[in-house]
């Protein structure tokens, strides 16, 4: 890579006593739209991770008198009747009505009642992360019985805001759990069959094969229909996980496979094998760096895949089932024309959905540009 093709405010000293990773990182700063990407992964990840503390309420907590409830758009300036105004967020409140014949619910707004919105309101203990003892939230409303609906609410009369931060912690971490064991199986099972050949080789091969022949979906349905619904959610989300890192490893080990081979009687590995290396170092100490920019790229691709086939299978019923929140449970409530004819805002989780695979794929972009030496460079 050239000084220019990184960055051309870097010096010529600089870039040579860099790292292999400095490198990477000051190419890939460069890549503008990977760059905010990461941003956003990042929110959608630290929201994630402390998802207790950004809702207002409890995602299961229902309410009779608010079934599909709509939208709430939040007011910052309050003005009083005097004329007088003050920085005080808060939305309207919205009046249920229900027609005497078709008893169809319908809200309007109430002009004489507010709801007013509160940063850092006192709660009780919560545990934040499942291990942070926490008594205060990022917003609230300052009654205590008060509720607004910034998404919306479900046919249960749930808050959708809440339902959408709390199903943010699954959607995205079954991505990295997904992937994380897929990367391990496709890097070992690839590495050890590239590099030493022989039955393992064969017997690998042909089982990468066999699965990559059968369609994916209909090898998620099964598996996926296999586990009983009965079972208990957190083992249900280990299940869904493994089901999908089960089918994830093979492209990866296809790839990384063929590129052992061809490298296996390179100069510099045949080296490291008179030198005394053990097979174990040769692998990963002296044939995998040059994998870097593929196993980035693969890495961050799928991501978004595990997303999409974990919402894929909780809308279809198939996948994570309530009380557990994802997205793709979200969304499987919008399934009948009546939610999309009443309630349009349900479809909201499937937006989060677009917004976290754009980015992570752009971001994969990004990476891989940034980790391959021949790659273009990016604006």
């Amino acid at each position: 890579m050239t000084d220019s093709t990184i960055d051309p405010r870097l010096s010529s000293h600089a870039l040579d006593e860099a790292s292999q990773w400095k490198l990477i990182w000051y190419k890939f700063r460069r890549h503008r739209v990977a760059m905010v990407s990461l941003y956003v992964i990042l929110a959608f990840y630290f929201v994630a991770a402390f998802a207790e503390f950004f809702q207002p309420f409890d995602p299961n907590d229902t309410s009779r008198r608010n079934v599909y409830h709509p939208p709430q758009m939040v007011k910052f300036i309050d003005s009083q009747e005097d004329g007088s105004w003050s920085f005080r967020p808060h939305v309207q409140d919205m009046r249920l009505k229900r027609d005497p014949l078709t008893l169809k619910a319908s809200y309007s707004p109430d002009p004489g009642k507010k709801t007013y919105i509160k940063f850092f309101p006192k709660t009780e203990t919560y545990y934040m992360a499942g291990f942070i003892p926490m008594n205060f939230k990022l917003i609230g409303a300052e009654g205590k019985r008060d509720r607004f609906f910034l998404f919306g609410a479900d046919r249960l009369g749930r808050d959708m805001y809440s339902r959408v931060i709390a199903g943010t912690r699954i959607s995205m971490s079954i991505g990295l759990v997904g992937v994380g064991l897929s990367l391990i199986l496709g890097l070992m099972i690839g590495g050890v069959a590239g590099y030493f050949g022989g039955w393992f080789d064969t017997v690998s091969s042909r089982v990468i094969e066999l699965t990559l022949a059968i369609p994916t979906i209909p090898i998620w349905l099964g598996l996926s229909a296999a586990i009983p619904p009965t079972m208990d959610p957190l083992a249900r989300y280990f299940l869904i996980t493994v089901i999908l890192s089960l089918i994830g490893w093979t492209e990866l080990a296809r790839v990384v496979r063929g590129r052992f081979l061809a490298m296996r009687n390179e100069d510099f590995v045949v080296a490291a094998r008179l030198d005394g290396a053990k097979p174990s170092r040769v692998i990963f100490r002296h044939m995998m760096p040059s994998l870097v920019s593929h196993i980035i790229a693969s890495v961050s691709l799928a991501i978004p895949v595990m997303i999409l086939a974990e919402t894929s299978l909780s809308f279809l019923g198939l996948g994570l089932l309530p009380p557990s929140i994802s997205w793709g449970v979200l969304l499987k409530e919008a399934q009948n024309i009546r939610s999309i004819a009443q309630a349009v805002w349900l479809f909201i989780p499937g937006i989060f959905v677009v917004i976290a695979v754009l980015a992570l794929n752009f971001l994969g972009d990004g990476l891989r540009d940034a980790a391959d030496p021949y790659a273009q460079e990016s604006q």
